[in-house]
């Protein structure tokens, strides 16, 4: 099937349909699978993402359809008890699916050289005589009748080279799917991961957790202060620093820092203290601001220089930091286990996942960046065309907004390519995909059948650049 969907081909729908495929085959395969309720809710996940797959094919979906496969997998064989193990349990199940067919082909050479050759031996017995005549009397007849000749003149046999390849190609998904079929279970020992928040405390005394703590709150305070001074309240900063330049040098290091003060406050947490717990609220209240001043850094270097799908990205793994700070405090003040830390913070990151997947962040920043243009220097186009078929809508927008010719000639030629490309993707069916052939169709209903650009693009030479920057017009009121 691999070889049918994959060998040559560029890959379309058929991803979604080999993983929901396999999906079926594991269910049908395992009678374990199905009378395990777990594992039939992570093949439902699995299914799940080999439906998006179908709809618009994309590594991260690939990715969470391997490790909802793998839980299903598993979970016959361990029960589930924190997202970290099972994590680790993954990798290594991934690691093991490598030598997996060797290990049972060499089980099964083992077991045959148990049995008796007797049986081998008469066969090739039998076979010898047949074969060896029939291959001589063939040989004979080409030479006598030309009619024989030219039949077994037009055999071909297949490539070498292409024969070594598509052996490869299958036996990459073979050794993919094996372990899925046929699971090890010493693959997963008991001991395999350290149960979180078990074992001896670090040696870090009251004196030195109070000390710290406030040190940091101090740290943290002047920070904040600072960001309250003027990101918050719109106060002029000093002369060289711009907004632009203050958002985004901010952003990513202080969620480095929130990240570094939640693995702290995990630590010091486990004291019984009053006081260092009291510490440990305002420090995680502090990094709750930081968290919100980053969010809002993001959100001005966007207001300047436009969204796009990792910035998008960027402020949803931000409000995941911030989650997990709240349910940290929460942990601690309503006595939760470790595991229960993680279990809640992998479910609220599958959560995000699984909704990414669900939309195209590229569309959703191009539409954000059309809809809120107020000129064509507000507009990268050779972004929009970075996007391919995800841009395609949004450009027929901005071709139609445009008022000067410049800017609606160069959204021209890229839905023009854009589309010849889509429309190569929906005459080949192995690279069609549903949402591509709806963006197409939509395509075609307000512009007709674009031809490519005539001439090499302009990018390399960002639109914004120019001299004029011709204002759009206002977005179609409907």
């Amino acid at each position: 099937m691999a070889q049918f969907l994959f060998y040559g081909q560029e890959a379309g729908w058929t991803l979604g349909g080999f993983a929901l495929a396999w999906s079926v085959v594991l269910l049908l395969t395992r009678a374990d699978v199905r009378a395990s309720r777990p594992a039939r809710v992570a093949v439902a996940m699995a299914t799940l993402f080999g439906v998006m797959m179908v709809d618009d094919p994309g590594p991260l979906k690939w990715l969470l359809f391997g490790a909802s496969i793998g839980m299903a997998t598993l979970l016959p064989l361990r029960r589930f008890d924190d997202a970290l193990r099972w994590a680790g349990r993954l990798v290594v199940h991934g690691f093991g699916s490598i030598v997996a067919p060797l290990r049972d082909t060499g089980r099964l050479a083992q077991a045959r050289r148990r049995r008796p050759r007797r049986r081998m031996v008469a066969v090739a017995t039998i076979l010898v005589l047949p074969v060896l005549g029939s291959a001589l009397f063939l040989t004979l007849f080409a030479q006598a009748n030309p009619v024989i000749e030219r039949a077994f003149a037009a055999i071909r046999f297949p490539d070498l080279s292409d024969v070594l390849y598509r052996t490869l190609f299958s036996l990459f998904f073979l050794v993919m799917i094996w372990s899925s079929l046929r699971p090890r279970r010493t693959l997963l020992p008991q001991g395999f991961i350290a149960t979180p928040g078990k074992g001896p405390l670090p040696s870090i005394g009251r004196d030195t957790l109070i000390l710290s703590l406030v040190t940091f709150n101090l740290i943290f305070a002047g920070q904040n202060a600072l960001d309250l001074a003027f990101l918050w309240s719109g106060a002029p900063l000093p002369q060289g620093v711009t907004l632009a330049d203050y958002a985004h040098r901010g952003a990513y290091p202080l969620i480095v820092t929130a990240l570094l003060a939640g693995g702290f406050v995990l630590l010091a947490g486990r004291s019984g203290d009053r006081l260092v717990r009291r510490l440990i609220v305002l420090w995680v209240a502090q990094n709750l601001l930081l968290v919100a001043s980053s969010i809002l850094r993001t959100v001005d270097y966007i207001a300047v220089f436009g969204l796009s799908g990792w910035r998008i990205a960027a402020l949803a793994w931000m409000g995941l930091v911030a989650l997990g700070l709240i349910l940290i405090i929460w942990r601690m003040l309503r006595g939760r286990s470790v595991r229960w830390l993680i279990n809640a913070n992998a479910l609220a990151a599958g959560a995000v996942l699984t909704a990414g997947c669900a939309s195209d962040l590229g569309e959703i920043a191009a539409r954000w960046n059309v809809a809120h243009a107020k000129s064509a220097a507000d507009i990268d186009l050779c972004y929009f065309e970075s996007l391919g078929p995800s841009a395609l809508l949004p450009l027929i927008e901005v071709e139609r907004r445009a008022s000067g010719p410049v800017l609606r000639h160069r959204a021209r030629n890229i839905i023009g390519d854009v589309m010849a490309d889509m429309r190569r993707d929906r005459a080949d069916w192995h690279s069609w995909s549903w949402r591509n052939a709806r963006r197409l169709s939509a395509a075609e209903a307000l512009v007709g059948q674009r031809k490519p650009a005539a001439k090499p693009h302009f990018c390399g030479e960002p639109y914004r650049k120019q001299a004029s920057a011709p204002a759009l017009t206002k977005p179609h009121q409907s």
